[in-house]
């Protein structure tokens, strides 16, 4: 009986095997790839409790606007600048982009490299924004004309 049901309701039986598997992984995600992502409220959290700020957009995308003191090292730059990363292992690190998707990228690397507290912020900069958070604009140094 049980095997007439399976047969005439395969896709039932796959489609719920497949939701099983998106919510294990939603679970055990974070956990296999080393790092946690958070929203914007848990970022402002690591924020005040003064987590190292990694920004890994381009140099370009970082002049818009950054997240308090953040170092930028862009994603494709940071096994070159491992050295720039904190000694401590054990350090809260705040990794984010523009929209969290190459933030996860750098999130992962720094986990492999063996950082126990690495955080991505779900949704980057742009979520940070949305929520009304804000940001650091660097401004352009005027240089100082010399006088004769």
């Amino acid at each position: 009986m049980f095997s007439e049901f399976f047969q005439e309701q395969w896709p039932l039986f796959l489609a719920v095997f497949i939701i099983t598997l998106v919510l294990v992984y939603s679970y055990f995600g974070d956990k296999i790839a080393g790092f946690k992502g958070v929203n914007t409220d848990e970022a402002v959290r690591l924020f005040n409790d003064d987590a190292f700020l990694l920004d890994v957009r381009t140099a370009g995308e970082y002049k818009e606007g950054f997240i308090g003191e953040a170092l930028n090292i862009s994603v494709s730059e940071i096994d070159s600048n491992m050295n720039k990363m904190p000694k401590d292992k054990e350090t809260s690190i705040l990794v984010y982009c523009q929209t969290g998707a190459r933030s996860s990228k750098a999130a992962a690397r720094l986990a492999k490299e063996g950082y126990q507290n690495v955080f991505n912020l779900n949704g980057g900069i742009a979520a940070w924004q949305t929520a009304g958070l804000p940001v650091v604009r660097k401004k352009p140094s005027k240089k100082k004309k010399k006088q004769a």
